[in-house]
């Protein structure tokens, strides 16, 4: 394990082997409940609270292969710490769906992103129904530990078992099947609040017109706010970012035809084309329109399509975005096998800041970070504000297209870059930034991420001083199996063993 500054030079041509990242989409059936006791360095006795993480765990259901990892049962892990030790739990989420494949032994719904039903397109055709996986994200908040989904309601688990309670609705707010998205944000202090913290959450209706609807929950919970806007044309939207008067969508140049899925060839998401020559729209919707906030502004920029957003920022009349950019969505293909992408054939995700300028309605970019990253991570306290510190999951190299294999924190004031690599045999997953109690430094905190070990086949939970990669791990905890490679987490203060 190595510490780079950016004027490193790549000791290593390739650094990693397709075959060693493989390895990372490898089914994990077992459910653990266990003590970590293999410890490189030491846990900060400090550093209390309690992680948790969502993604796909199984990547076949009794041997048939799904198609694409994001088609995957969610699987929660959850380490906790306490008085300077770990704790390690993961379960199912028990889905209507995951329950009643276990309980067949074989595929029964057809998934998003292209996975069929056995049988060919005869036994798939007209069939619509939505499994909800629960795989995207898990949050804790108004005492609700609950896994998300973008495309239906959240199900709630206890945090101190990891049981399934079941879907929640949030006091029938949302109606069976309403989308409640995958990626919220969380407002360090609300006006509308009395500068209390709040929640605040999406759900896209796509079609020829597409429904944005908008949530902020308290800290008990309640949905507070609820508001919705129709846009033209089709969205294909994962992510988004907020001040403290906005929210902001990127609204990707893509078209949809259904007609692939209906007759069965396709998955939904499969039938998502990206249009090149036409722009990318950003939606600015106002957060509280009963204070006289009401227009919905619609800029355009040149065409590119974003999964994730770092943060956003008012500056006058402009707002910053800071955004994880593509030229393209990558395709998914019915005869592809999702373990032999060619990474090299594929462009980059690099890190571009969006300058909006609500008065004239233009908006200019810049090139903040060209090479490949995605997953960022901010101190919290800063959602919304403007920022100097981000720390990203990037590749080894400091060009071309890779797996994450190392977390690179940027000095945006600076421009410092300081970058730990877990090559040639690790691979990243999404850090998660962990203020210090009672820090007063934006960096002061720790950097906690989930790193895939090949040469072990077992995954670490990786301690980094937010302020200072150059000094390597605080503490590398080593599993006793591998996680496979997961979506979105978070971190609560709270302690559940």
């Amino acid at each position: 394990m190595q510490s780079f500054k950016t004027q490193e030079k790549d000791i290593l041509q390739k650094s990693y082997t397709r075959e060693d990242w493989q390895g990372g989409y490898k089914s994990l059936t077992q459910e653990f409940d266990y003590w970590i006791d293999d410890i490189e360095g030491k846990i900060p006795p400090e550093l209390r609270g309690t992680l948790f993480r969502n993604g796909p765990g199984l990547f076949d259901v009794n041997g048939q292969s799904i198609h694409h990892p994001f088609d995957g049962d969610g699987m929660i892990s959850r380490i906790t710490f306490v008085n300077g030790r770990a704790h390690y739990r993961n379960r199912f989420v028990h889905t209507e769906g995951y329950l009643a494949e276990k309980q067949a032994g074989k595929i029964l719904h057809r998934g998003v992103f292209g996975t069929q039903k056995p049988g060919g397109w005869l036994a798939n055709i007209f069939d619509f129904k939505i499994k909800n996986i629960a795989n995207t994200n898990v949050i804790y908040w108004g005492n609700k530990l609950l896994a998300l989904w973008e495309a239906a309601e959240p199900y709630r688990l206890d945090p101190k078992t990891l049981e399934t309670v079941g879907r929640e609705y949030f006091n029938g707010v949302l109606s069976e099947g309403e989308a409640f998205g995958a990626h919220p944000r969380f407002d360090p202090s609300c006006e509308q609040d009395n500068g209390a913290p709040c929640l605040v959450n999406f759900s896209i209706k796509p079609g020829l017109s597409t429904t944005i609807t908008i949530f902020e929950l308290n800290l008990a919970g309640e949905v507070v706010r609820k508001q919705a806007h129709n846009v033209p044309g089709f969205c294909f939207i994962h992510d988004f970012a907020i001040t403290p008067n906005y929210c902001i969508f990127f609204q990707n140049p893509v078209t949809f035809n259904p007609i692939p899925f209906v007759l069965g060839l396709r998955g939904a998401g499969e039938c998502i084309q990206v249009q090149p020559k036409q722009p990318t729209k950003i939606i600015v919707i106002p957060r509280f329109p009963q204070l006289g906030q009401k227009e919905v502004k619609i800029l355009e920029v040149g065409s590119g399509f974003i999964f994730h957003h770092i943060n956003a920022f008012a500056v006058g009349e402009e707002i910053f975005v800071d955004s994880i950019c593509y030229d393209s969505l990558p395709g998914v293909e019915p005869a592809s096998d999702f373990r032999q992408v060619d990474f090299e054939a594929i462009a980059p995700g690099q890190l571009w800041r969006f300058y909006l300028n609500l008065k004239n309605g233009t908006v200019e970019r810049k090139l903040i970070e060209a090479r490949c990253c995605e997953f960022p991570t901010i101190h919290p306290a800063y959602v919304g504000r403007s920022y100097r510190y981000l720390y990203i999951g990037a590749a080894h190299a400091a060009s071309g297209n890779a797996p994450l294999q190392a977390l690179l924190k940027i000095d945006l004031e600076s421009g410092e870059r300081q970058l730990w690599s877990a090559a040639p045999r690790g691979f990243m997953g999404e850090p998660v930034f962990v203020p210090r109690p009672g820090a007063e430094n934006e960096d002061d905190g720790w950097i906690l991420a989930l790193v895939y070990d090949a040469a072990h086949h077992r995954s670490d939970v990786v301690i980094l001083d937010a302020s200072n990669f150059d000094k390597g791990p605080v503490a590398r905890l080593h599993l006793k199996h591998h996680v496979p490679y997961g979506l979105h987490g978070n971190f609560t203060p709270e302690v559940f063993i």
